[in-house]
C-alpha cells in the first residue's frame, strides 16, 4: 500500500488525468450500451465529460480529505 501511495504522490497529475481519462471512456461505453439509442454521439460524448469531471472532483475530494486527516495524526 505504501509503494501505491508513494508512487502516486509522486506523479500526482497523471494520476488524475488517468482517472479522467478512464471515467470518460467508461463512462462513454456505458452510455453507448443504454437504452437510450436515439442520443447522438456528440451528445453521449457531452454526458461523458460532465460524468467523468464528477468522478474527478469527487476523487480529489475524497484525496484532500484524506490529506487533511492524516496530517493531523
Amino acid at each position: 500500500m505504501e509503494g501505491v501511495q508513494a508512487w502516486v504522490s509522486k506523479h500526482k497529475l497523471g494520476t488524475i488525468g488517468g482517472i479522467w481519462a478512464a471515467a470518460v471512456g467508461g463512462s462513454f461505453a456505458v452510455n453507448n450500451r443504454s437504452s437510450t439509442p436515439a442520443l447522438k454521439p456528440s451528445l453521449r460524448l457531452i454526458h461523458a465529460r460532465m460524468h467523468a469531471q464528477a468522478i474527478t472532483l469527487a476523487v480529489l475530494s475524497g484525496a484532500a480529505i484524506y490529506h487533511h486527516f492524516h496530517d493531523q495524526n
